[in-house]
């Protein structure tokens, strides 16, 4: 029951994307640094497109971020793989003739969306260029 991992590869691919800037890359070549199928890269990229954060076009090589990484915030590209989704969700079918069961919907729902908006404020104050540095620096720190 983990959070959705679309996120996370989401900004990997628009941090190698930028940091191959210079070369033709593909989807194929994107997906053996994510660890995952090039369709999952392919339906991301094009969430991504749809936001404006990436141009792409047919065929090799043709990707390339829409914005400077400073003008694209973590949230934006949240906002693009995941939308309104709730990051927390509570079961659904719990048992109404038990206390806990008739309650914890009502019991955590103010909790989760206050934890949600306070993420999504952090996400907000973090750039892709915050990113692609914090990788680049240990990058130079492993040489």
């Amino acid at each position: 029951m983990a959070i959705s991992t679309r996120f996370s590869v989401a900004v990997h691919i628009l941090t190698l994307v930028y940091l191959n800037r210079d070369k033709q890359i593909t989807s194929d070549f994107i997906a053996s640094s994510v660890g995952t199928n090039p369709v999952v890269i392919r339906r991301l990229m094009s969430r991504l497109k749809k936001a404006q954060l990436l141009h792409s076009r047919p065929g090799i090589g043709g990707t390339a971020l829409a914005k400077e990484p400073n003008e694209i915030t973590l949230y934006a590209i949240y906002d693009a793989v995941l939308g309104k989704e709730a990051i927390f969700d509570v079961h659904q079918h719990p048992n109404p003739n038990c206390v806990v069961g008739a309650n914890i919907q009502d019991a955590l729902e103010g909790s989760f969306l206050s934890a949600q908006q306070k993420m999504e404020e952090e996400l907000r104050q973090v750039t892709l260029a915050d990113t692609i540095q914090k990788i680049t620096d240990r990058a130079g720190q492993t040489k």
